[in-house]
């Protein structure tokens, strides 16, 4: 039988654990839209107290999630400052436009990291030539920068900026758990400064399915009916979200073997020549580097990769991404780098025995 091959295309491929699966199987459950599945009420809560919020609504997907959130602070025609690299306007199929009418304002960070400075002269005031500027939105860590944590005071720069001229704040913290462990600010602590906040369990913690949006209890009964119109009430869904609990019990403190394992991919792949890490710094489970030419284009060389067992994930005409989760451990990870480094080297005799 062939040996199963390392995927690190990202943190969501994983796999329910056997405790997980348990736990499913002997949920308690009931009709959510009925405000009736004890279960889901009970990771609800859980959420809320973890972010520090008054309430939580448990929804299928982060991109729903985020969604709600912004519908939560605009109305149509209204704006919504952003950075250029973030989920929301990268992977959302730019939803709060086909969603809720909502315009964008995206601002290139330095390193995916925004400063106040670089938002202070974008606010769109009452002119009835113009969107109004209503919402700052971050996301953290921040995915195409290699899950790069972004600075806490930055954060607290912004957000306190943002409420004192009347602007509300929302995070996208899909992975704000890998953010905590790494760092030791609680969730909580993260979230204080955000209206409303994203987190998501599919990515890292290893559930099968779920994110949730956590804020005041005036948002969360409108985000949930939100989360009708959008498709996204659930009936016995004590099934999922008891993967969910499971993995907020079991599975935030492990992350520090992700970030581990994540560094160690990350020193391999810097002594490949004709490889870069971009960025540089790795911060969590998130390791993107750059195929310098004569190599093969980024989409060429993880078709090789994949040829010889490690999955891999293209995400620009030259860059890759390996993400680290808690179905790999540190000996997959270390055969991953081999991997690379045999790759690299063999394109190359094969692109000089061509010449």
């Amino acid at each position: 039988m062939p040996e199963k091959p390392i995927d690190l295309r990202s943190d969501t491929v994983t796999r329910p654990t056997p405790g997980m699966r348990q736990a499913m199987a002997e949920a308690a459950v009931g009709d959510d839209v009925f405000s009736e599945d004890p279960t889901v009420q009970a990771l609800e809560e859980r959420v809320a107290a973890l972010l520090g919020k008054e309430r939580a609504v448990f929804v299928p997907s982060g991109t729903m999630s985020n969604q709600i959130g912004l519908r939560l602070h605009c109305s149509p025609g209204d704006e919504v400052i952003l950075e250029a690299d973030c989920h929301v306007f990268n992977y959302e199929q730019a939803g709060y436009a086909q969603l809720s009418g909502l315009a964008v304002r995206p601002v290139a960070g330095q390193q995916a990291v925004l400063s106040r400075e670089q938002l202070e002269g974008l606010i769109r005031g009452e002119n009835d030539h113009l969107p109004r500027t209503r919402l700052i939105s971050l996301e953290n860590t921040h995915n195409r920068s290699a899950g790069r944590i972004l600075p806490y005071d930055g954060i607290v720069d912004i957000c306190d900026w943002a409420h004192s001229i009347g602007l509300a704040t929302h995070l996208d913290g899909a992975r704000l758990w890998n953010a905590a462990v790494a760092t030791g600010i609680s969730p909580a602590d993260w979230s204080q400064h955000f209206d409303t906040v994203s987190v998501c369990f599919s990515k890292g913690l290893g559930a099968p399915i779920g994110s949730a949006l956590a804020g005041p209890r005036d948002l969360i009964k409108l985000a949930r009916r939100h989360r009708k119109l959008l498709g996204g009430g659930m009936r016995q869904a004590g099934v999922i979200a008891a993967a969910a609990l499971y993995a907020l019990e079991h599975h935030i403190d492990r992350l520090v073997h992700d970030h581990t394992n994540a560094a160690q991919l990350a020193a391999a792949i810097a002594r490949i020549d004709g490889l870069a890490l971009a960025p540089p710094q790795v911060d969590t489970n998130i390791v993107i580097f750059r195929i310098d030419p004569p190599l093969a284009s980024a989409t060429e060389f993880c078709a090789l990769l994949n040829e010889r067992g490690l999955l891999v994930l293209p995400v620009g005409q030259r860059l890759v991404r390996a993400v680290t989760h808690l179905d790999v451990d540190a000996a997959a990870v270390r055969r991953a780098g081999e991997i690379i480094a045999t790759s690299v080297d063999e394109f190359r005799a094969v692109s000089h025995a061509a010449k």
